[in-house]
Parts: C-alpha cells; sequence; structure tokens
C-alpha cells in the first residue's frame, strides 16, 4: 500500500510537471526546466554520502573503533540481504540516526552519539533497522527523482518572463495561475513522497529486525528526546533523520510540508503490525 500509494503521488508530481510547463513554457520550456530543475538533485545524489557526513558532522568508524555498533549493522544488513554499509557515528547529545548513499553498494549508516548512549540495545537495533530498509528500499533514489521534478516545476515560472512560441498555444490566465500555484503543489506532493517512504522503511525496518515493538518505543522515544535536546544540523540535511532533529511542525496544514508523517501514526502501524499489543 505504501508502495502504491509513492507511485501515485510520484505520477501526480509528473502530471503536474507536464500540465504546467505546457502552459507556461511549452514543449521546449518542458525540457528546459526538467534538466535545470534536476541537475542540483542528482550532484546531491551521486555525493549524498559526502556532503550528509560533512553536514552532521559524522565521522567514519571501523569495527575496531565501534565493535558492538559495527556488528549490529553487520548482523541486521545480513538479514536485510544488503552488502555492508559504511558505518558512521556524530558526536550529537540528541539520539537519532540517519542513512544516505546512491545504492546499497554505497550507502551510509550513521547514528549519533546520544542514541548509542541513551537507548537501550534493542531500540537501538529497530532504530538502524529502519535505516537499512531506506537502503534496501533505495529511497534515496526516489526522493532525488520527487525532488527533481519539483525543482523543475519550482523553475518553470521563470519561463514565464522570457518569450515562448504562440503557435504552441496555452492560456494566459491559467499560466498565470500555475505559476503562482504550481510549485506549492509540488512542494506539497513531494513531501507526501518522504511520508510514505517513511511508513515503509518503518514496515521493512519491522520485518528486518523480526519484531515491530522495539522500533514503536524507539520512535517514541526519539520524538520525545528530539523535542528537549538540540541537535545543530544543516536544515537541509535534517529530513534524512529518522526523526526530523529540528522542533516537529505542527498539524493542520502545516504537517502536508513535514517530511516525516506524525510519530503517533508510525507508532499506531507498528503496533498493527505487533497485533495490537
Amino acid at each position: 500500500m505504501n508502495n502504491a500509494k509513492t507511485f501515485a503521488l510520484m505520477a501526480g508530481l509528473m502530471a503536474l510537471f507536464l500540465a504546467i510547463g505546457q502552459l507556461i513554457g511549452g514543449s521546449q520550456g518542458l525540457i528546459m526546466a526538467l534538466v535545470v530543475g534536476s541537475a542540483m538533485n542528482f550532484i546531491m545524489y551521486f555525493f549524498s554520502d559526502k556532503m550528509v557526513l560533512r553536514m552532521y558532522g559524522a565521522r567514519v568508524v571501523s569495527e575496531q573503533e565501534a565493535p558492538e555498533l559495527y556488528q549490529m549493522v553487520d548482523r541486521l544488513r545480513q538479514r536485510a540481504g544488503l552488502p555492508m554499509p559504511v558505518v558512521a557515528v556524530t558526536d550529537q547529545d540528541q539520539p537519532n540516526a540517519f542513512a544516505t548513499g546512491r545504492s546499497p553498494e554505497k550507502a551510509v549508516v550513521a547514528v549519533t552519539t546520544g542514541l548509542l548512549r541513551m537507548m537501550p540495545r534493542d531500540e537501538i537495533e529497530g532504530v538502524i533497522a529502519h535505516e537499512l530498509a531506506h537502503i534496501k528500499n533505495r529511497d534515496m533514489l526516489i526522493s532525488t527523482v520527487a525532488a527533481g521534478i519539483a525543482g523543475a516545476i519550482g523553475y518553470l515560472p521563470l519561463l514565464a518572463l522570457g518569450s515562448r512560441d504562440d503557435e504552441e498555444g496555452g492560456h494566459p490566465i491559467a499560466g498565470l495561475v500555475a505559476v503562482i500555484l504550481g510549485p506549492l503543489a509540488a512542494a506539497i506532493i513531494q513531501m507526501a513522497v518522504s511520508r510514505q517512504r517513511e511508513f515503509e522503511a518503518d514496515r521493512v525496518g519491522a520485518e528486518i529486525l523480526g519484531r515491530p515493538l522495539p522500533l514503536a518505543n524507539a520512535l517514541r522515544r526519539l520524538d520525545h528526546l528530539a523535542h528537549q535536546i538540540p541537535m545543530n544540523v544543516a536544515p537541509a540535511a535534517a529530513p534524512l533523520a529518522q526523526v526530523n532533529p529540528l522542533a516537529a511542525m505542527g498539524g493542520g496544514m502545516a504537517s502536508w510540508f513535514s517530511t516525516h508523517p506524525p510519530t503517533e501514526q508510525r507508532v499506531a502501524r507498528l503496533v498493527a503490525l505487533a497485533g495490537g499489543r
């Protein structure tokens, strides 16, 4: 169901791009916007591991430096059927974790020192299983494509400032509405894609671990501590964390622009997987 919703959202994002592009820039404008909007996002895709580690101030650790963590990741990645990722640690008091990398062969799993210090072992395993699920699901690629299309839609209004071939048709009023509302709609859809990938990573992470409740308990604890302990991280990298390390967004319309679903919804789905216990 999560994958089906992701597919539908991605199809809607592409349809929005095609419709707005045709209204504003015609077929030539479509191509130009897609190229420009995708370029920066795919640079991030290919160099994400180094860039994100730098944003979080994380350092790669060996098995000798962090044997318990390394062996935990190794054991869980074997259960997931994945190659061994690079393991990293960032010196942050807030318990959290993230995964990045353009493919399972180039993946990184990073945790904070606060996670290792404050969380029970089974909950740490749940957190790591969730991050391995992102790698297994190739969520970095999905997020990059979604960001590329959304970025292209954001670039389309600039085409309205230039000239266009009147023979391609188009309605000026519809084009103006598209210029104003198109990027907003694209951002909402992009965030919805991100939330669906978090739900799916929770589900697959529970499968990797073999039981859902440690991850459910971990999410409760991570969410609570994220509101108590600040984290020094660039806002651009914050959405990669398992629970957004910056202040959580509120409900209502604000939730439309959140990269993560409400923690209570994530926990409820995991509890349901455990049979309601």
